[in-house]
């Protein structure tokens, strides 16, 4: 029954059920990333995102104020704080490891030695002795139900302190002209290799489809002597070249198949009406052509934005020039504890690309399959 014209394939919910999970392997993660960016290093490490809009009970190990912050009131010694830093609600607490949760809220304890003292429901705590405290002071163990807190203070020391807002301006440095310059270049080539009669044409198409699967790693080092014998090395024009360079030859190919299946009668009817082609690639071909442009586009931006080597290799490790994924290396170097930092970098670094590619996304399939059918 499956052949049969009008009905659907038994495939299509295996198909759709597929899609569905795809879209939530990405979207999933995403969303977590972005959840875990606003909570504190404690939250992230004892409750996970899905949970973050409900109240947790943590067990916190505490040592009251040393001897410095005590006040005399009388004939005692005393020492009073609170157990929190952003609020929350004790259940219970102790003295010992062994049993943390052996009173209640309130309850007045002996720490021996005549100090005794008390833990809140507010997490204020109060402890007292008859003597000045010397040396280490007590330890408390609490038991609390912590509300959920989110803050913008991991923006604040990813984009500020750790210098993630500069590296931000120079990977938009890097990427908008490393975008623009091949789409330009790759434009007018495949323009002129799809609608151009010239000697060598099919040698130069067979070409580019040959740099396609060429390994950008085989051209790093050349390519930097060069740059570095004209004067360039090191410095965002050479970068711009470098990442044009190789992107360049996908853009052609793209765009000129792209080009290839517009209709000809358009094309004739310019030139006999007297346009040059100048006049037809820039009122006819470009605005017909905004699919493949804006497709090649996302690649291209994706790719720049994202890029790790080119930026090592063609630009300084400066504040200057680092870019992007140079700091994100670093602070998985020295931060590797520090997930909230890395959580607010890492989507700080995917934002760009969601908003390009949601912003463009309903050109791509058009633009991946031009000239796919004739």
């Amino acid at each position: 029954m499956d052949n049969i014209a009008g009905t659907k394939s038994s495939l299509v919910w295996a198909v759709n059920i597929a899609v569905v999970v795809l879209v939530l392997l990405w979207t999933i993660p995403t969303f977590g990333l972005l959840v875990s960016s606003f909570r504190d290093r404690d939250q992230i490490a004892t409750t996970g995102w899905w949970s973050s809009l409900f109240p947790h009970e943590a067990s916190l190990r505490f040592r009251i104020g040393d001897a410095e912050t005590q006040r005399q009131e009388g004939e005692v010694f005393v020492i009073d704080g609170s157990v929190f830093e952003a609020g929350g609600t004790v259940s219970a607490f102790g003295t010992s490891n062994r049993d943390p949760a052996a009173h209640e809220p309130g309850e007045v304890v002996d720490f021996g030695d005549g100090i005794s003292g008390t833990v809140n429901e507010d997490g204020t705590y109060r402890v007292t002795s008859p003597t000045a405290f010397e040396g280490r002071s007590p330890r408390l163990f609490v038991t609390s139900v912590t509300p959920p807190r989110f803050t913008l203070e991991n923006y604040d020391r990813v984009l500020f302190a750790q210098g993630l807002g500069r590296a931000f301006l120079n990977t938009m440095t890097v990427t908008i002209p490393a975008t623009v310059i091949p789409i330009l270049v790759a434009a007018f080539a495949a323009y002129a290799l799809a609608w151009m009669e010239f000697p060598g044409r099919s040698l130069l198409i067979a070409s580019v489809v040959g740099l396609l699967v060429v390994p950008l790693q085989l051209a790093l080092i050349p390519l930097l002597q060069l740059h570095n014998a004209i004067g360039i090395g090191k410095d965002y024009l050479g970068i711009w070249l470098a990442h044009s360079a190789f992107g360049l030859p996908l853009a052609i190919y793209l765009l000129r198949n792209y080009m290839v299946g517009l209709p000809r009668e358009i094309i004739e009817s310019a030139r006999v009406d007297g346009a040059t082609d100048f006049q037809i690639f820039l009122k006819i071909i470009l605005p017909l052509s905004f699919p493949a442009l804006a497709s090649f586009a996302i690649f291209q931006f994706l790719w720049t934005w994202n890029d790790l080597l080119i930026a090592t290799v063609f630009l300084g490790n400066t504040q200057d020039q680092l870019v992007m994924t140079g700091v994100l290396r670093e602070l998985l170097g020295s931060r590797g504890g520090d997930w909230e930092i890395l959580a607010a970098s890492a989507f700080v670094s995917i934002s760009v690309p969601l908003v390009v590619f949601f912003a463009m996304q309903k050109y791509l399939v058009r633009g991946l399959l031009a000239g796919s059918v004739k």
